[in-house]
């Protein structure tokens, strides 16, 4: 896929749901009645990349070409820590299929789960429409998980994946709730309704090699975690900021995402990540500087589906985001600074680089003993500049 290529139909990765039919040719009956199985999950060899996921015309009409301002890099130390820093190719599926009867997008009568691995799956079904539903199996470098699935008792209701709070307080604006949340792992999850299993045959394709009918059902995966890759650019550090001691936020994201629509929850929190600092990496006007830098994973916006907005004005995000960081200096104090990241998220639904640019000469040493130093608000500032702020 030529990078910097808009998906309007956001083709990513497919699963190929083969129902499977065995027929008797040499009489006017099935012998034996027609069986239907699907034969599961087929993925083509195509490689997931985060241009893929992340290629969307932004609110200037230009295709977003995200190497282009990702100067912080990702060296095998970051891989470590924080893991991939683009999507992985997930390999492990739960399957829910959902039985409606002779009624096309009607109450459902009874599910069946399954998990899949690997791309070979098989199961009976009966006459009538299905609803299916698949997303990924969460794997982690720790082996720790922090999502979490609902699965009501009414199988008509969705499935609700959500991550719970942690022990860090909240800095900045998160209305509800007092503590941050966990970031939420790499989640995908695709969703097909009213699928038709008819005794007609409709839709089915004979195959003489091996004497079975076979439907072909493909459902369209689609990120409904967003990554994004927060940069602080420190000009004229000189030492000042040696590290950062604790965990980050960024707020007013959402709280949770139905994993049937990939609509994300409407309740805002604060997203719990980590960063690391490096030095002397060269800036984009050939400039050294140091770079504070992190990943991090959302259920994204409040209340919307980034995979159906085509630009960034579709957008109704009601909240403001801020990214707050506290920095170590030299001499043992921090101070934690707080920036107002609104309107690059905005822009960035979908995720993306939000770049923030601080000048050391005009940022005071903390020298208050017993504590942290002061708190600074940064709003939001043209891409290109350096924000400049009394403090």
């Amino acid at each position: 896929m030529k990078n910097g290529t808009f998906l309007r139909n956001f083709k990513v990765r497919t699963i190929s749901l083969i129902l499977v039919g065995i027929v008797s040719l040499t009489s006017c009956y099935r012998e034996p009645p027609l069986h239907l199985y699907d034969w599961g999950l087929q993925f083509p060899m195509v490689e997931l990349r985060l241009d893929i996921y992340w290629n969307y015309e932004n609110n200037l009409g230009i295709d977003y070409d995200w190497r282009s301002e990702w100067y912080y890099g990702w060296d095998e130390e970051d891989k470590r820590i924080f893991g991939e820093l683009e999507y992985v190719v997930p390999n492990r599926f739960f399957l829910r299929r959902y039985y409606t009867g002779d009624v096309p997008y009607g109450s459902r009568i009874y599910k069946r789960e399954a998990y899949v691995i690997g791309k070979v799956f098989r199961s009976e079904y009966d006459w009538g429409y299905w609803d299916f539903l698949a997303w990924n199996d969460v794997e982690t470098i720790d082996g720790v998980q922090s999502l979490h699935f609902q699965e009501p008792d009414s199988i008509d209701k969705p499935v609700i994946a959500f991550t719970n709070q942690t022990m860090y307080p909240v800095r900045y604006h998160a209305p509800k709730f007092l503590h941050s949340f966990w970031q939420p792992e790499q989640l995908v999850s695709a969703c097909e309704e009213g699928v038709e299993i008819n005794k007609d045959l409709r839709g089915f394709e004979f195959d003489p090699v091996e004497n079975i009918w076979i439907k072909t059902l493909r459902m369209m995966l689609e990120p409904i975690t967003y990554i994004y890759l927060p940069q602080i650019i420190l000009h004229h550090n000189n030492g000042n900021v040696v590290s950062v001691p604790s965990s980050s936020n960024l707020s007013g994201m959402a709280r949770s995402t139905n994993v049937n629509t990939g609509v994300a929850g409407t309740d805002a929190i604060a997203v719990s990540f980590n960063m690391r600092l490096k030095n002397d990496i060269e800036w984009k006007t050939g400039e050294m500087v140091d770079i504070i830098g992190g990943r991090l994973m959302t259920f994204g916006i409040c209340g919307q589906n980034a995979n159906r907005i085509s630009r960034a004005e579709e957008s109704f995000d009601k909240e403001r985001h801020y990214i707050d960081v506290q920095m170590q200096f030299y001499n043992g104090m921090d101070s934690t600074f707080v920036f107002d990241v609104t309107d690059q998220v905005r822009k960035r639904y979908k995720g993306g680089v939000i770049t923030i640019e601080m000048d050391l000469d005009t940022i005071p040493i903390p020298r208050r003993k017993g504590g942290s130093g002061f708190n600074a608000v940064v709003k939001d500032y043209e891409d290109g500049g350096t924000w400049e702020f009394p403090m």
